[in-house]
């Protein structure tokens, strides 16, 4: 409980992202202890009903993901769900004239032709960092002033891995070094990516250990004995010409313990092999979503 208002704050925070909802729920079939709840004054607590999970999670990522990513079984007790969802139009969309077949290689080495846009972006918003470059693209903010989202576009060296280009996303940007040229531009594919993570196998290396464990002590949220079952994630991205699309369901689920004129400097930077993709929040540098394009980019509407 010690934890719920810096939750609450962060979550509402997060909100005031142009075109960004977020949410979270719980369902369980234990008692969760009114302190809990009244702790967390924007979740709210049902009972479980596997089908009203899936109709949440459908309505809340407007249909991006349609079910919950795990199979709530009558041994899970307690399910805790939170969305991200995001449907925002580009500050400046790219033209459409602009679209055309190019190549893009594959991380297998596969070459195929895939719908390619292109845009200039302004000099200030590309960059190279870690031996990677780094251009930005800025969603269209709210009537009210809120800030919209910005998506980072990475593209590291041949051959380099997701492990290594993705952090240069979400670095600061002055970590990165301008690039000396008069214009940028870029070819972007459409894409639309769909991952699911077992996230259940990484939270030691985040230092979460005992909560999976019959060690576990959730003696603040029920008064049953609870622990850890599954942690799950799955995550859609969309791009187009008019904007992005990108939502992320994760399922917490628990189980019973046990000067002169000159001719300009064109950099053209090209998203033709694999590259990531991070969507960060509008007033910081928090990371909503991240993606990693390695195989041949499927249209959108795929």
């Amino acid at each position: 409980r010690e934890a719920a208002p810096a939750v609450t704050e962060v979550a509402r925070e997060l909100a005031t992202t142009g075109a960004l909802g977020v949410a979270t729920r719980v369902w369980s079939r234990v008692p969760v202890l009114r302190a809990y709840r009244e702790a967390l004054p924007d979740v709210r607590f049902d009972p479980m009903d596997p089908a009203a999970v899936d109709a949440w999670v459908r309505e809340a990522t407007g249909g991006l993901i349609e079910r919950l990513p795990l199979e709530i079984t009558d041994d899970t007790l307690l399910a805790l769900v939170n969305v991200l969802a995001l449907k925002a139009r580009w500050e400046k969309p790219f033209e459409g004239w602009r679209t055309r077949d190019l190549p893009f290689t594959d991380a297998a080495g596969t070459v195929r032709e895939v719908p390619t846009m292109g845009k200039d972006v302004p000099v200030a918003d590309a960059w190279t960092a870690g031996g990677a470059y780094v251009v930005e693209l800025r969603c269209a903010g709210e009537p009210d002033g809120g800030p919209g989202a910005r998506v980072r576009l990475v593209l590291g060296e041949p051959g380099a891995g997701p492990e290594r280009v993705l952090p240069v996303g979400w670095a600061p940007r002055t970590a990165g070094v301008p690039l000396d040229t008069d214009r940028v531009t870029i070819g972007l594919p459409r894409l639309a990516l769909r991952t699911r993570v077992p996230v259940t196998e990484q939270l030691p290396a985040l230092g979460v250990r005992l909560a999976t464990s019959d060690d576990a002590d959730f003696s603040g949220l029920s008064p049953e004995p609870l622990l850890i079952s599954d942690v799950i994630q799955e995550a859609v991205l969309k791009i187009a010409e008019e904007g992005v699309e990108a939502a992320a369901v994760t399922v917490v689920a628990m189980a019973p313990a046990g000067a002169a004129p000159r001719p300009q400097r064109v950099r053209h930077i090209a998203f033709d092999r694999p590259f990531g993709v991070v969507v960060l929040a509008g007033a910081d540098d928090v990371p909503l979503f991240t993606a990693w394009q390695a195989d041949t980019p499927a249209e959108p509407d795929a």
